[in-house]
């Protein structure tokens, strides 16, 4: 007996699978290239009549098709990406004028800017681990829900620390919704297509980072926003906190109501039924007014039924059982650095740690340093002259910080493009390495030249080729790692991330007054190490999740 597998417009036959799928097996080539084996493995199936055809997972996706449910899906997870970019960037954008309402000094805002980086190292990996063991529709929904709570309600936080807690408590939640918004969206997507899709799910960043400062250009300047709270002055500044953090809360509404949970970790959990409905879903959407009918099969489903999890709620005491959920919280670290992974895992981290101190230490301060250069010069060329925040006064705001924010937030378009017409054909890896050059080199000449527009032309540089690193880092990232570790091998390096980014915003704090060489040559001299490192990734081009 056998079943038809459609591979592009050709048809190839296979032998019929019963008690056994084919599933890919990653393989490290000695050219450090992934490839993948196909290995028998078990699998759990219904009684049934009669002899159905079971796929895989890569063969149920293609099954489903393309069309309508991905670009509505596409539209869902970047509304919510765009949202974090929002809620981690408004701060950058407040502190000209929420440092006079606070009383901050520029250390006061190195903390602040690092509380909500903080906050993502938390979150980073407790979510990832829960997204990998509950599911993750369940943990987007709860963590969206949590940035955008606590970001809007630190809008009235009267005082310095309350504010500071407040931001933190949002970082958690921005810290789980990154990870796993792309771990979700990838494993819907075909195997041919996950490339290019992901890089338009991240060129979402680009659309907060524009809404941030189209925001902050809109609101803040404005003297109509101005108005008394009981014994809090609610300026301008505040409303667009409040505004900031809209996005979080419509993105957690939307994904309880319209979407369904990851077929992938359905499979993964032994839920057939569950993952069947959703590809039935996918297909009804993608072939409406189609008039195509949805073929029936079975899936190549795990064995494992979260018997785990099961026992460690049943048995043992309640600090047993919370030293076992420790525990085994810190398993998917150790297989991250075993075998294979091992190598990958130390490159990426090397990555991650250079590009988010170097990006969010130069960006979260990128506002303050051009109001600091207003009359012209560069950022660090008057470093000797007494901090501007302690002899002039916030108000009235000068709108043109905004203009040039809104300026390098728009930046980002042309690399978003150059990603997305190149993701597929060039390789995630080969746009990693030369982006992170580029960058380093842009970040190395904002140090040297000496006027303020030079400065606003190479920031702009650096904000258009450092896109394309995240990007990059969107598609490698999810494509290195099987489906059981993969949110939490990216909660894991965005917590990585997220050390360099209070690291940096502390360093910029210190030092931005009394000596601004040595963050800005720092930022460059790690962009160019992570340059150098990538090239050791292994190549996943239109590989195969597994």
């Amino acid at each position: 007996m056998s079943r038809h597998v459609r591979t592009g417009d050709t048809e190839a036959r296979e032998p019929l699978l019963t008690d056994n799928c084919l599933e890919p097996n990653e393989l490290e080539s000695d050219e450090g290239e992934v490839i993948f084996e196909r290995r028998t493995s078990n699998v759990t199936r219904d009684s049934r009549v009669g002899a159905q055809r079971r796929l895989t997972y890569e063969e149920a996706v293609e099954e489903a098709g393309f069309g309508l449910f991905h670009w509505l899906l596409l539209v869902l997870c970047g509304w919510a990406n765009a949202s974090d970019a929002v809620e981690i960037l408004c701060v950058s954008f407040l502190l000209p004028t929420a440092r006079c309402d606070l009383l901050l000094s520029s250390s006061d805002m190195g903390l602040l800017t690092a509380s909500i980086f903080l906050g993502m190292m938390v979150g980073g990996y407790m979510w990832g681990y829960m997204a990998d063991q509950r599911g993750r529709r369940r943990v987007l929904v709860m963590s969206l829900t949590v940035n955008g709570l606590f970001g809007g309600l630190a809008s009235a936080a009267p005082w310095f620390w309350l504010f500071l807690l407040l931001r933190f408590i949002s970082g958690i939640g921005v810290g789980g919704s990154i990870p796993v918004i792309f771990s979700y969206f990838s494993e819907f997507m075909p195997r041919l297509r996950r490339g290019a899709m992901i890089s338009a799910l991240a060129t979402f960043w680009m659309a907060g980072n524009i809404l941030a400062a189209g925001l902050a250009w809109l609101v803040i300047p404005r003297t109509w926003a101005h108005f008394s709270l009981g014994s809090l002055d609610f300026q301008s500044w505040r409303l667009f906190v409040v505004l900031c953090s809209v996005p979080s809360l419509t993105s957690a509404l939307l994904f309880r109501l319209l979407m369904p949970e990851s077929p992938k970790f359905l499979m993964e959990a032994g839920r057939e039924k569950e993952a069947i409905h959703v590809f039935r879903v996918m297909f009804e959407l993608n072939m409406w007014g189609k008039g195509k009918d949805f073929p029936e099969f079975g899936l190549c489903v795990g064995s494992k039924q979260r018997g785990d999890l099961q026992e460690t709620r049943t048995r043992g005491s309640r600090r047993g059982r919370l030293v076992c959920v420790l525990k085994k919280g810190l398993v998917p670290i150790k297989q991250m650095f075993k075998g294979p992974l091992r190598s990958r895992s130390i490159v990426l981290l090397i990555i991650f740690y250079c590009i988010s101190f170097g990006y969010y230490g130069l960006w979260m301060w990128f506002p303050e340093l051009f109001e600091r250069i207003e009359d012209g010069g560069s950022p660090c060329a008057n470093v000797s002259l007494p901090s501007p925040l302690h002899n002039q006064s916030c108000y009235p705001v000068k709108t043109a910080v905004y203009m040039e924010g809104f300026i390098i937030a728009a930046s980002n378009l042309p690399g978003n493009i150059f990603t997305i017409l190149m993701m597929d054909s060039t390789g995630g890896k080969a746009l990693l390495s030369c982006s992170l050059l580029v960058s380093s080199l842009s970040v190395f000449l904002i140090y040297v030249v000496q006027t303020k527009v030079q400065s606003l032309i190479l920031s702009c540089v650096f904000s258009g080729v450092s896109v394309i690193t995240w990007n990059a880092l969107d598609v490698v990232g999810t494509e290195l790692y099987p489906t059981q570790l993969r949110s939490s091998a990216l909660g894991f390096f965005t917590g990585v991330g997220r050390v360099a980014a209070i690291m940096a915003n502390v360093v910029f704090g210190k030092l931005v007054d009394t000596n601004c060489a040595v963050p800005v040559l720092l930022v460059s001299a790690l962009l160019l190490t992570g340059g150098l490192v990538a090239p050791l990734l292994p190549q996943t081009r239109q590989t195969e999740l597994t």
